[in-house]
């Protein structure tokens, strides 16, 4: 590895080739088909295979572990695409191309800022103990037995159990959040067993996940009525508005203690990993986010075990009616719309659109929310 240039040589002294020199490049990092960002954010490497010897090469460090090398430019910041394009991605070819706990590779990142690394450092331990090359800040030679460069990605925020050696699941994922955040994040509440006859029965704990800001688009309005008629209703509500350097720790102690969540679409929901298999997680899901609310949240959810729920929001409910009109076709077919650029799609309904549930209808789901995180809470002990 010369990172000074970018470049991986590749020495094959058994080849029986000529000493031409076979060459590529590659920019490390899942969404190919976004040409702007790759070209923008993602670093471009070089791969170059000689027959050269390795006696021919100077090394200032050598390595017994194999590389994993890709970037974490993309989108940064984003919670979405730290697990979509990152982490989900790393977990599969992890178990793809080391499946094996002996094989332990050096992660060797591309575009990674400091304070990302500080952020899930717990995480990160998880995927490898050995220390992380941010090829970014390195300016030695690093020698490898091999190396795999590249993420592999299986779609949206999904895991496909037949294209892994060992069939993991999306499931399995959880588990390993759980194994990297469980023993400094989780404060659970008392079992039954602790409880004495006049102890009150613990409320649910509902967690209302807030979007707030200038340009944001995607917040609740009304969000302080509803947060009063969940507290009716008989939860213990919390309100999370997360940011991009709220602790991973933090996080994974209020969705993890949480039996019920509630948010409208947006990035923040990527947390959904964090809970418990069988909590109730509720998705708000704006106009024309139908098909992003179901590939990125409502799918994970139903593969994790979450007991799913969908707030759809109707016409009457939504700010694009008092822009563009009723009788606009941005509210009456959507799908019509999608069919244009996704700057335009982004643009109407993901920054534009903000929404003010009607608290009647709402009501219903948060009844029927309680009920099931009532259930939820017998089955865990009030846990």
């Amino acid at each position: 590895m010369d990172p000074t240039n970018s470049i991986f040589h590749v020495l094959d002294p058994t080849s029986t080739t000529s000493s031409s020199t076979v060459s590529q490049k590659i920019r490390p990092y899942p969404r190919k088909w976004e040409t702007n960002l790759m070209n923008s954010r993602i670093k471009e490497l070089s791969l170059l295979a000689t027959s050269s010897q390795l006696e021919d090469v100077h090394c200032d460090i050598h390595h017994r572990n194999p590389a994993l090398v890709f970037s974490s430019g993309g989108y940064t910041g984003n919670p979405y695409h730290d697990f979509d394009d990152g982490f989900i991605p790393l977990f599969i070819t992890l178990r793809t191309a080391y499946p094996s706990s002996e094989d332990q590779p050096i992660l060797v990142i591309s575009k990674c800022e400091d304070w990302r690394l500080d952020k899930y450092s717990e995480l990160l331990k998880i995927f490898s103990p050995c220390p992380i090359i941010n090829l970014d800040h390195e300016t030695s030679t690093h020698c490898f037995p091999s190396a795999t460069v590249g993420l592999i990605s299986h779609g949206f925020m999904t895991i496909d159990p037949t294209l892994l050696p060992n069939s993991e699941t999306l499931r399995d994922f959880r588990a390993l959040l759980e194994s990297a955040y469980a023993k400094t994040g989780l404060q659970t509440n008392p079992t039954i067993s602790a409880l004495s006859a006049s102890t009150p029965t613990p409320r649910p704990r509902l967690l209302v996940v807030s979007r707030a800001g200038e340009n944001v688009g995607r917040v609740m309005s009304n969000q302080a009525e509803v947060v009063l008629l969940a507290k009716e209703i008989g939860f213990d509500v919390t309100i999370f508005e997360p940011t991009k350097f709220t602790s991973v720790t933090e996080t994974y102690r209020l969705l993890n203690s949480a039996h019920t969540v509630v948010g409208v679409h947006g990035a923040a929901m990527t947390n959904l990993l964090f809970l418990r298999p069988g909590s109730v997680f509720m998705q708000v899901v704006p106009i024309g986010t139908d098909w992003a609310a179901e590939v990125c949240y409502g799918k994970p959810a139903k593969e994790i075990g979450l007991d799913y729920m969908e707030y759809k929001i109707k016409v009457n409910e939504s700010t694009l009616v008092d822009k563009y009109g009723k009788d606009s076709m941005v509210v009456k077919d959507p799908k019509s719309v999608s069919k244009k650029d996704w700057s335009i799609i982004k643009k109407i309904y993901f920054i534009e659109q903000n929404v003010r549930v009607n608290l009647v209808r709402f009501e219903k789901h948060l009844r029927k929310a309680y009920k099931k995180a009532k259930k939820f809470m017998d089955n865990m002990g009030y846990n």
